[in-house]
């Protein structure tokens, strides 16, 4: 694969950089197993960062095309040769791994594999993950030093993710801090129109027998600051409060919190069901959280007068997520730091972790679109 070890140590030393220049977990992880897969030249790569409920909580693989990607369906549990590797520290090095006892078959559209070596992704005693390869190019299987080789890059990846995981959490804390102010600085504006509201009003009372006609106006008024202080208060519930989707249902919720923010903003916010009724709960959950931030920003930040949401059943199955408005858009050149701007790398992480995907399409000047799915029950 490479001309001579200087080529091979430039392309590790490629790689290695590469991962520490990422800073959302999901990119390091997509970093992570693509150097991998080129540089012990296998044909799959994968890994997987283990929940604390039997699954994965993040999956992600490189050689596999997107149509077999759906075909497999939901991301797999801890088991087998993955459980293996979460829980022992050593590499799992097979000549075929169909033929090894702990092996239990996969999903029909999975892709045949053969030879393999797999290794966990360690931080001191915690398992952050696995990585793992299969079938290697040329045939003749893995060899010592491709686990070797292995062997560095999973350390370099566990600072890696350990890094991004610290970058996030940062980033959490600080939004808290934002929610924090913002809530402050709601509170505040709200009491405002509150004190004006009951300063108009008592204004109102004293005109009521000498001056009627004034004394309407000033009730009119009231009417008007108390409508703009109850819009203010249901678009923060929307934001702040957890939706009831144990009650209402995701179809139901999505179209009570548009029209509470289609009344609170100056925007047209519009939101149209085809053919979608009950999902799973976690896909539901999901799918609420991206349509609130894609909400939040589109109506916050993009300027747009108009902003559609569409939940629709395509005929193969899936169910799609369209939150598309007609602001000012971004450039995808640019998309990095747009994206933590935006919360696209938490929306992308929601959608992976509901066993769906996230796209988003934007351009200056010609609005944006976030479009999730997850797939069909």
């Amino acid at each position: 694969m490479h001309n001579g070890p200087g080529a091979g140590l430039a392309a590790v030393s490629t790689a290695l950089l590469a991962m520490n220049r990422q800073m959302e977990v999901r990119d390091v992880l997509k970093t992570i197993v693509v150097s991998a897969r080129e540089l012990l030249d296998a044909e799959y790569a994968a890994l997987g960062v283990p929940d604390d409920h039997g699954g994965f909580a993040q999956f992600v693989v490189d050689g596999v095309s997107e149509e077999q990607w759906r075909g497999i369906g939901p991301l797999p549990r801890q088991h087998g040769i993955l459980a293996a590797m979460l829980h022992r520290p050593e590499a799992q090095r097979l000549a075929d791994v169909r033929t090894d006892p702990r092996f239990g078959g996969w999903p029909a559209s999975h892709p045949e594999m053969t030879d393999f070596l797999g290794l966990p992704v360690r931080d001191g005693e915690e398992i952050l993950g696995a990585l793992f390869l299969a079938n290697k190019h040329g045939g003749g299987g893995f060899t010592t030093a491709d686990e070797d080789l292995l062997g560095i890059l999973a350390q370099h990846a566990a600072i890696a993710l350990t890094n991004a995981r610290l970058y996030e959490r940062s980033r959490e804390l600080t939004i808290a801090e934002e929610r924090s102010r913002l809530a402050h600085e709601l509170h505040d504006a709200v009491a405002q129109k509150l004190f004006s509201l009951r300063l108009t009003a008592q204004a109102a009372a004293a005109l009521v027998t000498r001056d009627p006609a004034r004394a309407k106006d000033e009730l009119q008024q009231v009417a008007a600051l108390a409508a703009e202080a109850a819009d203010e208060l249901r678009a923060a519930v929307v934001e702040l409060r957890p939706a009831a989707l144990d009650e209402d249902g995701l179809v139901a919720t999505l179209r009570n919190q548009v029209q509470v923010l289609d009344r609170a903003h100056t925007a047209h916010v519009t939101f149209t069901c085809d053919g979608v009724r009950a999902l799973p709960a976690a896909q539901e959950e999901a799918l609420l959280r991206v349509a609130q931030e894609a909400l939040h920003n589109a109506l916050r930040h993009s300027g747009a007068a108009r902003v559609d949401v569409t939940l629709t059943r395509r005929p193969d199955g899936p169910v799609v997520m369209r939150v598309r408005d007609d602001g000012r858009g971004f450039d995808p050149q640019s998309v990095r730091r747009a994206g933590r701007h935006l919360g696209l790398v938490s929306m992308r992480d929601r959608a992976a972790g509901a066993g769906g995907r996230l796209t988003t399409h934007s351009a200056p000047g010609q609005g944006t679109t976030i479009e999730m799915e997850v797939p069909g029950g």
